[in-house]
């Protein structure tokens, strides 16, 4: 089982996985409506690795993220029970709540060895085209699994209410 744990702490316990050669990947998401497409993307996303850390979007950012319909409706679970529920899993190590900062900023502090992002083959602000990040880590793109997505469940629950 996973831990919810700090960036401060985080970023401590980095220089010391560093020192020991471990390889850590994150991945940074909303994760809102958790479905199998996350699952997988974490399970794909932890063998990139020795340690996976995922860094969960806070409400306000999945809100100002969201598609136009469903943005009132988002985020369907607050951060912290997103948090809860990913550190649960078995492919999590760690989770981090992703404040009003700039994720970037975190991301080259943290300077973790993989990002990855599901979908397309960009990283949001942190990806040059090369496949590095500004920290230099290496950025993978894991394709997003067809038929699942959390605006999907939204749209499937909206049908069985009418």
């Amino acid at each position: 089982m996973g831990e919810i744990i700090s960036a401060e702490k985080l970023t401590e316990l980095r220089a010391e996985w560093r020192s020991v050669g471990k390889r850590v990947v994150v991945v940074r998401g909303a994760f809102d409506l958790l479905h199998p497409g996350h699952i997988r993307l974490l399970e794909q996303a932890r063998a990139l690795g020795d340690i996976l850390v995922v860094a969960v979007e806070n409400d306000d950012a999945v809100r100002a993220t969201s598609e136009p319909d469903t943005r009132a409706l988002r985020p369907a679970t607050p951060c912290a029970e997103r948090a809860e529920i990913l550190a649960a899993l078995a492919a999590v190590d760690f989770v981090i709540e992703l404040g009003s900062g700039s994720p970037d900023e975190w991301l080259e502090r943290f300077s973790p060895d993989v990002i990855v992002h599901g979908g397309r083959g960009d990283v949001p602000g942190s990806a040059k085209s090369d496949g590095r990040s500004r920290s230099g880590a290496k950025t993978v793109a894991i394709p997003l699994e067809p038929g699942y997505s959390t605006t999907l469940l939204i749209d499937r629950i909206r049908q069985l209410r009418r």
